[in-house]
């Protein structure tokens, strides 16, 4: 067994800053795909197997990730005359350019559509909300709404089953 980097030392932060990169993460399989490698490195024949897509799929969408420098090669294992590669996220998070419309909105789609095709189940909550705010209103409630999602990030537990938190706050454009 080699291991080129350890999996629980990945850095806090990947900052998206090729077109390459950001057309790599564009891709909702390969969204699904991070969310896999997000909490434990995998092969492709695993990610594979976890979302139900053929093998040659995954290694393609992996490879383009790697390529793009999101994911790598964390493990390798021999086994009878097949060597297996481990894969992980490079970092934590992925942070995205500020510039640049609608690169945030791709991710959020793709979150939507996990929403949309999560099963039905007591530990799912969608709420929309509609309030006016003034500039100091909307700087308490984003500053709380910081620290619960540094809150969450701090309970998290690999070891639990995933779940998700989608937040959009903003002014719409009013018409």
């Amino acid at each position: 067994m080699t291991t080129s980097d350890d999996p629980g030392h990945a850095a806090d932060r990947v900052h998206i800053e090729s077109d390459e990169q950001l057309r790599a993460i564009a891709s909702h399989m390969r969204h699904r795909i991070l969310r896999v490698l997000r909490d434990a490195p995998a092969t492709i024949t695993q990610v594979a197997e976890r979302l139900g897509i053929a093998k040659g799929s995954s290694n393609h969408h992996i490879k383009v990730l790697a390529k793009a420098d999101l994911v790598h090669v964390v493990e390798t294992r021999k086994i009878g005359g097949v060597t297996e590669q481990y894969y992980a996220m490079t970092g934590k998070t992925i942070e995205l350019p500020e510039t640049g419309a609608g690169q945030h909105e791709v991710l959020m789609r793709h979150a939507l559509t996990d929403i949309e095709s999560a099963p039905p189940s007591d530990q799912k909550s969608v709420f929309l909300k509609h309030a006016r705010l003034s500039p100091q209103a909307w700087d308490q409630f984003n500053e709380r709404l910081t620290a619960l999602l540094t809150e969450l990030n701090e309970l998290s537990d690999p070891t639990q089953p995933a779940a998700d938190l989608f937040v959009a706050f903003y002014r719409p454009k009013d018409v």
